[in-house]
């Protein structure tokens, strides 16, 4: 098992590497695969170091988190400025002509997408052949070495498709919501990431409605904001840190943090 506490400078350097394409192409979905493919990159990264002996996932992850943000400040300092097609939306308020309900229900095709994930990787872990050998290494390298699968191998490949989802997650960010590129464009949406896992209890349907109540109560600054309330609008923008304090808090017990966690996380051996 394996805990990417890296997520962060995947999330910043996905975001970068998809404004920058998109740029360059004109073709916001372009820099949504440059993105995935720089989050997997990080990601194998993170699943091949965590393999050496001796080595902590914790130390590797942050490592991973520091080396990202840096390279995404230092290589996009020229895309500060320029501005990136954004991503399509669905206009599923269409029927109404009150302009702030058309667009609340402006939907991105990135969380439909995600919707579809979280139901197809609920299932992919429950019903399939390569779903049970993912769960089955995350549980003990002993027992899939006894099956024959090999777990380092499957660790990180694994990894590194976390890894992929994570940089569309930061394209997502540069190329829809708020949809430009700048270097506090995360504001540590990454790290809230493991957080979200464990009170979902790494669960991936878990995971989709939880990341909604997170995307929810940050985006309640805003939402107010547009329709005239100011009173409280930075106390609205601290909701998301105060909700993953608390819920840090609330899972601070091992008993609590490792419910439904796999057995062989690095933490655990």
């Amino acid at each position: 098992g394996r805990i990417n506490l890296g997520l962060e400078g995947t999330l910043v350097f996905g975001a970068m590497a998809g404004y920058a394409i998109a740029y360059e192409t004109g073709s916001p979905w372009l820099g949504v695969l440059a993105a995935a493919l720089s989050g997997a990159v990080f990601g194998l990264a993170h699943g091949v170091m965590c393999a050496l002996p001796r080595v902590n996932d914790i130390a590797i992850g942050i490592a991973l988190m520091l080396l990202g943000t840096g390279l995404a400040f230092f290589f996009g300092k020229p895309y500060v400025q320029p501005v990136a097609p954004d991503l399509p939306s669905i206009p599923f308020g269409w029927w109404s002509d009150i302009a702030q309900v058309r667009a609340a229900l402006d939907v991105n095709a990135l969380f439909l997408i995600g919707l579809a994930l979280a139901l197809g990787m609920a299932w992919m872990f429950r019903a399939t052949r390569a779903g049970l050998i993912v769960r089955v290494v995350g549980d003990g390298a002993e027992a899939a070495r006894a099956l024959g699968v090999d777990p380092l191998r499957v660790r990180a490949l694994s990894t590194a498709a976390g890894g992929a989802l994570a940089g569309v997650g930061g394209a997502y960010l540069s190329l829809y919501y708020p949809g430009s590129w700048n270097e506090g464009i995360s504001s540590g949406q990454g790290l809230m990431a493991v957080a979200l896992v464990i009170f979902a209890r790494w669960r991936p349907v878990n995971c989709f409605w939880a990341a909604l109540l997170f995307g929810g109560a940050g985006a309640l600054g805003p939402a107010l904001q547009s329709v005239g309330v100011t009173g409280g609008y930075h106390l609205f923008n601290a909701a998301p840190y105060v909700l993953t304090l608390g819920l840090l808090i609330a899972a601070s017990s091992p008993s609590r943090a490792l419910a439904g966690a796999p057995a062989a996380l690095g933490f655990n051996r």
